[in-house]
């Protein structure tokens, strides 16, 4: 079982003083590899078909495309999903449910699509991770849009091994050769299982072939953090560069988040503004370390009480995987951000908690703004 690594009275607080705000970017762009637009399929324009102009966007905005814990459905809101659009690229946080469709809804644009970040590989946050490559890059919309370059992918390693059944007990083991597949073998995996649609579709209709879309990178954490499967997953810790170009710089942490591990929180510095996004986690001083003088939080959030009576084991193995509503605000105050938006919501229905609890429970011992995200919702960053 993963420990809680902190208590809200044991979170540390941000400085008196200090520059929230400053420039990070430097020169040294990291280039995506194009393909020809002669292997998709005919534009819409050459068709005759009309196009629909694409919706504005300021330089820099958080984009909302879903909210839903999971991994069931629900019919209130989209699988977890977050974009950030930082002038005229596009950096996808996490596929959940529904995503591809809600990235399309919202109005941003494959062809503009940079990079994507995964926090951890439960089947809520990557339940549209090949869609991105299969079906958005599979040629272009009526609308005149597809995924044409090489997209590099951000997210975990193989976790090594897999720790005991939390009731304990022998229970199945799916592909015991490879139990633990980080993102670069789940990638592979997933190419391989839609070989015959790939095939068909590239020497049919002259669809790109979806490995020359695909740039895996799995993080490595840094060699003198002492994170281990087995013991603790997500111990203190300084962030570590995941990626920087001419617009965002990427940072990342580890967080506690049961058994899956690795799980990252990513922290995007750009000259507009900075935006974190916690993924899926208990407790931990790593948020606030991250998160200190952001602009934005994006936290997740589950509130315990709405759920009802739950057994003994339920409820500490939720305790031990995600935050209470009712402690995310003094993370926000403790690491000095600006807003807190609330993301990746238990329960998920409107109809079980509403928009003015979620809000009013988070508000507690925050002095900043606190936003319910919503499905298609856009947040201008502050510059």
């Amino acid at each position: 079982m993963c420990q809680t690594t902190g208590k809200p009275d044991d979170l540390p607080t941000a400085p008196e003083a200090g520059v929230r705000r400053r420039s990070l970017l430097r020169g040294g762009a990291v280039g995506t590899v194009g393909l020809g637009a002669a292997a998709l399929a005919p534009s819409a324009s050459a068709k005759g078909r009309p196009i629909t102009p694409p919706k504005r966007f300021g330089a820099a905005e958080l984009v909302i495309l879903g909210t839903a814990a999971g991994p069931p459905p629900e019919p209130d809101r989209a699988g977890i999903a977050s974009a950030l659009h930082i002038e005229g690229r596009n950096y996808l946080i996490d596929c959940g449910r529904s995503s591809v469709t809600n990235y399309y809804n919202v109005g941003l644009r494959y062809a503009d699509l940079d990079s994507v970040f995964i926090t951890h590989l439960h089947a809520d946050h990557v339940a549209d991770y090949y869609n991105v490559f299969l079906l958005a890059g599979w040629g272009l919309t009526d609308d005149n849009d597809a995924l044409t370059q090489r997209v590099g992918v951000y997210g975990p390693g193989p976790a090594g091994a897999l720790r005991p059944p939390f009731k304990g007990g022998d229970v199945p083991t799916v592909a015991p050769e490879d139990p633990t597949p980080g993102l670069a073998a789940m990638t592979e995996h997933l190419v391989a299982a839609y070989a015959y649609s790939s095939n068909l579709f590239i020497r049919d209709s002259g669809s790109p072939d979806p490995r020359d879309l695909i740039d895996v990178h799995e993080l490595q954490v840094p060699s003198e953090v002492p994170a281990d499967v087995l013991g603790d997953t997500a111990p203190p810790m300084d962030p570590f560069l995941v990626m920087e170009d001419d617009r965002v710089r990427v940072t990342a942490v580890l967080v506690p988040h049961g058994p899956a591990f690795p799980s990252y929180a990513y922290r995007f510095d750009t000259d507009h503004g900075s935006v974190v996004f916690s993924g899926d986690t208990s407790l931990t001083p790593n948020i606030v370390t991250l998160a200190r003088d952001a602009d934005i939080l994006v936290h997740e959030a589950i509130d315990l009480e709405a759920l009802g009576e739950l057994p003994p084991a339920a409820l500490d193995h939720l305790k031990q995987s995600h935050t209470s509503v009712a402690d995310v605000g003094a993370v926000a105050e403790a690491a000095g951000v600006d807003t807190l938006v609330l993301s990746h919501l238990v329960p998920a229905a409107h109809s079980i908690v509403s928009t003015g609890r979620w809000r009013r429970r988070a508000q507690q011992g925050f002095s900043g703004r606190v936003v319910v995200g919503e499905d298609l919702m856009r947040i201008p960053l502050p510059r």
